[in-house]
């Protein structure tokens, strides 16, 4: 039987992929202009609107995912478990952002 990480670090590197992929968003649309240019018109919405669309996407998908396979395959506790740690996790770093955000001059 193989033997599994405890739900703690499985959440963490889970809000830790919600960290990257947010950092990897941020980067796109703080530098938007100078990768691809000036946006026309209409296109720069609807580019941003998709992007938004496949962050959140992407972010249910690290938070939720795992919690609901967890819960739809009979193991409630360890999904509430696992959510209430992403949730923990993600409160930290959110948390230790805005301290870096504060702080950083």
């Amino acid at each position: 039987m193989k033997k599994q990480m405890p739900l703690a670090l499985q959440s963490l590197l889970f809000s830790l992929g919600v960290l990257v992929y947010t950092f990897l968003v941020a980067l796109i649309m703080s530098n938007g202009d100078k990768v691809f240019g000036k946006a026309n018109d209409w296109i720069g919405p609807v580019a941003f609107l998709l992007l938004f669309v496949l962050s959140a996407t992407t972010v249910g998908a690290l938070v939720l995912g795992r919690p609901v396979y967890l819960y739809f395959d009979g193991e409630k506790k360890q999904a509430v478990k696992f959510l209430i740690f992403n949730i923990g996790w993600l409160l930290v770093i959110t948390v230790i952002v805005f301290l870096l955000l504060a702080f950083w001059r």
